[in-house]
């Protein structure tokens, strides 16, 4: 399988199991390498770092499989150089908003995983590609791609918003998704179309 997978893909998926197995023999990475809130042990490589650990197994299976989805055929398209660009803005643009939040909030608690980045990718393949079909896991509806990330964009906004599913960074999903929007916008001014 790993064959078939783009080279900043398959790089992308080792280096997170790899972090992820690091990081279940020594627990102690999160106190450095986890996106902590600004006045609570911030370090400016966690805008990047946080991005490689995750909160548990599924966390970190959700996230590879939307990244293997979403990702690899983005890379196909834009090429390595433009999707590693794009995913690390995402996941930037998700500890920003992050960060954001926890500072207006005054929450102390550590923020892990590549969601703000994966997120970024699902509104990337919604924008490149918007009607080819999703069938997300829940529902099993087939779906255009335009659609699929909208209702996750308009899902994540409610349960930030209103507190639901505490425990899950909803605004640095939806940051990662304003990163990505950011640059293909970026993009499309600087060369037209096809990014």
């Amino acid at each position: 399988m790993l064959s078939r997978l783009e080279p900043a893909i398959r790089i992308l998926l080792i280096a997170n199991v790899a972090i992820f197995g690091a990081q279940w023999m020594l627990p102690s990475l999160i106190d450095d390498f986890a996106l902590w809130p600004l006045a609570s042990g911030f370090q400016p490589w966690q805008l990047v770092t946080y991005g490689f650990l995750h909160g548990g197994i599924a966390h970190l299976a959700f996230n590879m499989v939307g990244l293997i989805s979403f990702g690899n055929e983005l890379e196909q398209y834009w090429g390595t150089r433009r999707l590693l660009i794009f995913y690390f803005v995402s996941v930037i643009a998700a500890a920003l908003t992050q960060l954001a939040v926890t500072s207006s909030i005054g929450e102390a608690v550590p923020t892990v995983g590549a969601s703000g980045g994966i997120y970024g990718l699902l509104l990337g393949f919604a924008m490149m590609f918007p009607h080819r079909k999703v069938v997300p896991l829940i529902p099993p509806i087939p779906m255009p791609a335009w659609v699929f990330a909208m209702i996750f964009a308009g899902l994540e906004l409610y349960l930030g918003v209103t507190g639901t599913a505490a425990g899950i960074a909803h605004f640095a999903h939806l940051g990662g998704m304003i990163g990505g929007w950011i640059m293909i916008r970026r993009w499309r001014r600087r060369s037209g179309p096809r990014g």
